[in-house]
């Protein structure tokens, strides 16, 4: 198997569950039913970064807030796939949409929801606080967990990689 560092040059897309990756697993519900993410903003920057250097950006996740619609719409990410029950099926759209093959995509996700997808994409990853299954197929662990700034942690590794990171 290729080093990390070595897949790293192959990335042209980057994929991402939210909760357990741009969020703690930890969440706060609100009164009217709604769950409270708090989200780290360096994650934020590093997806600016990556749409800035024309990486496509795409976020699926099982959740149903519209605040994490307007969170990366607001970052200028289009591909927000919420309501993720078949990860992979969303994947392919997002594939379809931008001419990707698999192996093009980095995904990091945290938890079995994103276990199939992982299988299939040419770099998997995951935060420090993974579960162990997710860990057991991800090629890179990043020793930040999630909502601790993982997220940046991968970008900038992959914009370095292609001498994009300023």
């Amino acid at each position: 198997m290729p080093h990390f560092k070595t897949l790293l040059q192959h990335v042209k897309a980057f994929a991402f569950d939210v909760d357990g990756v741009f969020s703690s697993s930890q969440l706060v519900l609100h009164p009217s039913g709604d769950m409270m993410r708090s989200m780290n903003i360096k994650d934020g920057y590093a997806i600016k970064r990556a749409l800035e250097a024309g990486f496509p950006v795409a976020i699926i996740t099982g959740g149903t807030s519209e605040s994490v619609r307007i969170r990366f719409q607001a970052l200028g990410t289009n591909d927000v796939y919420l309501r993720a029950h078949d990860k992979l099926e969303h994947l392919k759209d997002f594939m379809h949409i931008h001419q990707l093959r698999a192996e093009d995509i980095l995904y990091m996700g945290d938890d079995m929801p994103d276990y199939e997808v992982m299988l299939r994409v040419g770099l998997p990853v995951c935060p420090a606080d993974a579960v162990s299954d997710i860990k057991a197929i991800s090629k890179y662990i990043s020793d930040r967990k999630g909502g601790d700034a993982c997220v940046r942690d991968v970008v900038e590794q992959v914009l370095r990689a292609h001498g994009l990171w300023k």
